[in-house]
């Protein structure tokens, strides 16, 4: 692999938790990493890293860092799509603005910042590292909204990489589960806000399911794996001579990644409502 300190790598979603885990373990690898962040003061700071102001969504933003890429004289060797939102909600009950808002977040930002820095990585024979989910490959309940855009992520990811594998560019899927950051906390939190604003019907019908599931993400991320610890895995999807399709993270993920595999859906079914029970008791 080419001298890390002659090559940049793009980290979105760099303010915290596993973003801001990646761009440390990237930057201590030698390599330059311009890290997206929201606000200038969020950046994670260390030897490598240059913050990089950028809000997905924003078209003039995402245009501003493939002209920052453009004018630095190294090779773009590799773009983490690592922002995102948790917003979790049944399907009947969350709004439409907030369907939207999750898409954009997590599936459309991405697609324009692939865009907007593949000319780059088409130059340099980079690759593309998109950070799914486990709920790309299994939607819990209230999950729909959150996990139909990481579903959607999985597609579009493959369908990138048949495309560009033949100019050269590779294109990888990172899947955590359980991890220890600040992201299920405010999923919980917006979760209850949404919940609040349900009718007397839809809390009857899913206010405990709401409860539970929140008692099992909470239950999922104290158990999870460090953001450290994800990050490893990221920069070994980023650094590795030839890097698999998809590195799920974590156990949890690995485990549900083969049951989904071997399991009918009636049976995945059984699991996942069985899963969600055991929290009902202590939500």
């Amino acid at each position: 692999m080419p001298d890390p300190t002659q090559q940049l790598i793009v980290v979105t979603g760099a303010s915290t938790g596993m973003g801001a885990a990646a761009a440390r373990e990237l930057a201590r690898r030698g390599f330059q990493v311009l890290a997206g962040v929201r606000r200038e003061p969020d950046a994670p700071r260390a030897t490598g890293i240059e913050p990089v102001l950028l809000d997905i969504t924003e078209p003039a933003q995402v245009a501003a860092l493939a002209a920052r890429v453009a004018a630095d004289g190294r090779p773009l060797h590799a773009v983490v799509n690592n922002a995102g939102i948790q917003v979790n909600a049944p399907v009947e009950a969350l709004p439409m603005a907030q369907w939207r808002r999750v898409f954009e977040v997590n599936l459309f930002g991405h697609v324009a910042v692939t865009q907007a820095l593949l000319p780059a990585l088409l130059r340099s024979r980079g690759r593309v590292v998109n950070i799914s989910s486990i709920g790309g490959k299994a939607a819990m309940p209230t999950y729909g909204a959150y996990a139909g855009a990481k579903f959607a992520l999985e597609a579009v990811s493959d369908s990138l990489r048949r495309e560009v594998a033949p100019l050269g560019v590779q294109v990888v899927v990172v899947e955590p589960g359980g991890v220890r950051t600040e992201m299920a906390a405010r999923g919980i939190a917006t979760a209850n806000d949404l919940a609040a604003g349900m009718t007397p019907e839809q809390d009857e019908r899913y206010g405990g399911l709401v409860r539970a599931i929140n008692s099992l993400m909470a239950s999922g991320t104290a158990s999870g794996l460090t953001a450290d610890a994800a990050a490893r895995v990221i920069a070994k999807a980023v650094t590795a001579r030839r890097p698999r399709t998809r590195y799920p993270v974590g156990r949890d993920a690995a485990v549900l990644t083969r049951l989904t595999r071997v399991l009918p859906d009636r049976a995945l079914d059984r699991v996942i409502a069985a899963t969600v029970r055991r929290h009902s008791a202590t939500a």
